[in-house]
């Protein structure tokens, strides 16, 4: 929906997307800066690649902290405000956290635009924050010639209990909690090409929190967890494999798609980013030869606000897989940790 004609999604500068850099370009960015000092209280920091960070205060307690923004993908610009909230929360559930406060970053042409659409931006975050339970304690804004919206947001968790990308174990099932091919989605809404039902379903993905996911997982051994955002479910799932030096088999055919992924892909409707993904993990990355560059575009599409990736003992993963469904989480099992193949994965 359009707010006083205004289409959000056209409002990026030329050449801009509002991606995440890539996956090879942050590599090769980070690589050059000189490791950080050691800390012992740091529990999860640059090195796995993860979610977020995990700072231990106590024996009993440690801070989770992440932050995430970007600009418009969907042109209401409430729904905006939630998919920004609901994707900044998640990396704290994605930790096996709990999120307590938050901080707004705001990015706003406010002599260009209607006022009226920062306010609807922020009171569809603020909405998203009242129901993870996560209080609002400030934030920054600057005036930019493009909108651009997210939050830092700050979490708790026990520091025996934290859930990083590093302890996948072979024998573990991989679990995923939402649908992919979001990115072709929202690409294909950009050049007008969804139906006002396919919006509907693509924002209510996005705006769907992870905080049930996580609160079902808590008592289950969970070895490992992500979720899966902008370098898609293949780049997430070889930071797994690598962080955990194991190996990855996933079963392509049981990862749950967005109805017309293909279709839309087919079209050309794949993002900048999801190329990105591809060409950054193809050399760890074994395609069955039935799988063609669609089927392996959608693999490594770039995610906004997506599921939780977990890693549990094989014993539990359907227990577990059941008691997600019944508390509404649609959950496939995707795949299995092995004990060959380290740091790869296989996509059969």
């Amino acid at each position: 929906m359009e707010k006083n004609g205004v289409k959000l999604t056209t409002l990026t500068t030329k050449g801009g997307c509002g991606c995440k850099i890539g996956p090879a370009d942050l590599s090769q960015v980070l690589r050059t800066l000189p490791p950080a000092p050691f800390d012992e209280n740091l529990l999860v920091g640059l090195d796995t690649s993860d979610d977020a960070g995990v700072y231990k205060l106590t024996d009993d307690l440690a801070i989770v902290q992440t932050l995430d923004f970007f600009t418009p993908i969907v042109d209401d610009p409430y729904d905006f405000g939630q998919i920004a909230a609901t994707n900044a929360i998640s990396d704290v559930y994605a930790m096996g956290g709990t999120p307590l406060t938050a901080l707004n970053i705001v990015a706003f042409p406010i002599s260009k635009l209607d006022k009226e659409i920062l306010t609807d931006i922020l009171r569809g975050a603020a909405d998203k924050l009242k129901e993870a339970g996560v209080t609002l304690v400030g934030g920054h804004s600057i005036d930019d010639q493009e909108p651009k919206f997210g939050l830092a947001v700050t979490g708790t968790v026990h520091p025996k209990h934290v859930k990083s990308n590093a302890g996948s174990k072979p024998g573990d099932r991989l679990i995923l909690t939402k649908p992919i091919g979001v990115g072709i989605y929202t690409t294909s809404l950009k050049h007008g090409a969804l139906s006002n039902e396919e919006i509907k379903q693509v924002t209510s993905v996005m705006t769907t929190l992870n905080k049930t996911a996580a609160e079902v997982m808590t008592p289950y051994e969970v070895h490992a967890a992500t979720d899966v955002t902008g370098f898609g479910l293949l780049g997430h799932a070889t930071e797994m494999a690598k962080a955990s030096d194991v190996g990855i088999r996933i079963f392509s055919a049981q990862v749950p798609v967005l109805p017309r992924t293909r279709e839309l892909a087919e079209a050309g409707r794949i993002p900048g980013g999801t190329k990105n993904n591809l060409a950054h993990v193809e050399a760890d990355i074994t395609f069955a030869e039935t799988l063609d560059s669609i089927d392996r575009y959608i693999l490594c599409d770039a995610v906004t606000s997506g599921g939780l990736l977990i890693s549990v003992q094989n014993e539990k993963a359907e227990n577990l897989l059941q008691d997600l469904r019944k508390q509404g989480v649609d959950a496939h099992i995707i795949g299995e940790i092995t004990a060959e193949n380290r740091k790869k994965i296989e996509v059969i």
